[in-house]
């Protein structure tokens, strides 16, 4: 039995706590968060707690807070040579006070608090200084049904770096198709088996591969109406933006990304 604190009250630890406490050989012993109000719902569930001066012995004490809060709050736990893991894609493994036995637990999805989330698609990306620790946390993920990857700091903030481009300006790109068709009246419903298909193609195929589009043809009369249409200066703006990126890659001429590609294996770049 792997006993765990969670720290913080955040999409992450939310999610991470349904988890943990559906796990045969998981314990959460407390969750601690400086308002209990936001962990109230789960007092039944779980010891909740304000004071870090509460803590209890655990095996785990994972902490899931904003990034610039996580070495402060490792450095205000009030005991030493204990397994603290942050599940930050952006921090380092050494920001966690030195005190601590230091890890990472890092869950590379997205997490939205009312959305259900099955961990056997989150793959937990995990660093530890001692070997031993690095056991512990790989344990703690299998537990939850994820798939585990031992990942270095550097890598892991490649990794969160790409995890932006992938999914947050991705969702951003949806929300401005979602105004287009509002505005003028479309359905953007009809739109959402195209988003699937997209997102099915990166599965079997690289994204380099995958690309399709006026962009990649270089077909500038449709380029030219969809400029036309577009009214907001600023997805004007993005449009161009994308478009130049696409045709720098899809060139004619073999430039730097073209060379990329073709040096992988189908688009795929072995690790």
């Amino acid at each position: 039995m792997i006993s765990v604190v969670i720290l913080g009250a955040g999409n992450v630890a939310t999610h991470l706590f349904k988890a943990f406490a559906k796990a045969e050989n998981i314990v959460v012993n407390q969750w601690y968060n400086r308002s209990l109000k936001t962990i109230k719902p789960y007092k039944n569930k779980v010891e909740i707690i304000d004071d870090l001066a509460l803590l209890n012995d655990a095996d785990v004490y994972i902490i899931a807070v904003s990034d610039d809060a996580i070495a402060e709050l490792s450095e205000q736990l009030p005991f030493e040579n204990k397994l603290v893991a942050h599940t930050s894609g952006g921090v380092g493994v050494y920001d966690i006070d030195k005190k601590h036995k230091r890890g990472v637990f890092y869950p590379l999805q997205t997490f939205s608090k009312d959305a259900e989330m099955d961990f056997k698609n989150v793959p937990i990306c995990i660093e530890t200084i001692d070997k031993k620790d690095y056991h512990i946390l790989k344990a703690l993920a299998i537990s939850i049904g994820s798939p585990t990857k031992k990942v270095n700091s550097d890598q892991r903030r490649v990794l969160h770096l790409a995890a932006v481009f992938v999914n947050n300006f991705t969702n951003q790109l949806y929300r401005i198709g979602h105004e287009i068709t509002e505005s003028e009246g479309a359905e953007f419903d009809l739109l959402k088996p195209l988003i699937l298909e997209t997102a099915k193609k990166v599965q079997e195929l690289s994204p380099y591969m995958a690309q399709t589009g006026p962009a990649k043809r270089h077909d500038k009369k449709t380029i030219k109406k969809h400029l036309k249409i577009l009214k907001n200066e600023q997805h004007k703006d993005i449009y161009k933006l994308l478009t130049k990126s696409i045709q720098h890659t899809h060139g004619t001429s073999t430039g730097s990304a073209t060379n990329f590609e073709k040096n992988t294996h189908n688009g795929r770049k072995k690790l």
